[in-house]
């Protein structure tokens, strides 16, 4: 059975037919993978994004994090909480609408530059710290594509507060921390997560990891529904 993503946001048949033929050379030249068909198309769409095929092999998934992350999708209203505006940029406002979803980041407010500056920190560990305080990363999935320091920081608020996203999307990229971060974070047992091992990833990876849980989110509705 194809594991081609049905749903897509292209909006012609020009532009769906370069995505699926762009799909199936991916699959071809990728060739034998350990990933189940629920996590393949994932994988494709992060490949898709950067043409690059480390990632099949990179990409590391909890046993629970497809389905936690359709799961959330599908029940509505959940939120996307950022490191960075670049990722809540970068998705598609009408997917998200679909499943009453929100973006937030809050790397660039004022009073989390301030309490960066006060207590020496970054200001990704601030904007984390404020996502906690105003409730919204319970039930959130959060996608951490920029600041490995963001991630230390959601990993030691699961061990330590007890917050509980529904998912995290952890691709930080980099050099300082940033495999050390992802490998922290897939440690966790409790709280679903995707990541990417080693220093690579970016913003732009978990945009492609985000749509294509929206994409498998909305196929599953519409087998549902039919």
């Amino acid at each position: 059975m194809s594991t081609v993503n049905t749903v897509t946001e292209q909006l012609t048949r020009a532009g769906q037919a370069i995505e699926h033929d762009s799909f199936a050379i991916i699959d071809a030249e990728a060739g034998p993978h350990r990933y189940t068909p629920e996590q393949w198309p994932i994988v494709r769409r992060m490949i898709h994004a950067n043409a690059d095929f480390e990632f099949n092999g990179l990409t590391d998934f909890h046993p629970e994090a497809v389905e936690a992350g359709i799961r959330a999708m599908l029940q509505g209203s959940a939120p996307v909480v950022a490191d960075v505006e670049m990722i809540c940029s970068g998705l598609s406002r009408p997917r998200l609408a679909h499943f009453g979803m929100t973006t937030h980041q809050f790397i660039s407010d004022a009073d989390v530059i301030a309490q960066a500056r006060a207590e020496d920190t970054t200001r990704a560990v601030q904007a984390m710290r404020k996502a906690h305080r105003l409730g919204r990363l319970e039930g959130a999935i959060v996608g951490i594509g920029n600041a490995p320091t963001a991630l230390i920081e959601l990993v030691r608020l699961i061990r330590e507060a007890g917050v509980r996203p529904a998912l995290v999307v952890g691709m930080p990229v980099g050099f300082v921390s940033a495999a050390e971060s992802k490998d922290l974070m897939a440690e966790i047992a409790d709280v679903p997560w995707i990541v990417i091992r080693g220093r690579k990833g970016g913003s732009t990876l978990v945009v492609a990891a985000v749509h294509a849980l929206l994409s498998l989110a909305e196929a599953r509705q519409k087998a549902a529904a039919a």
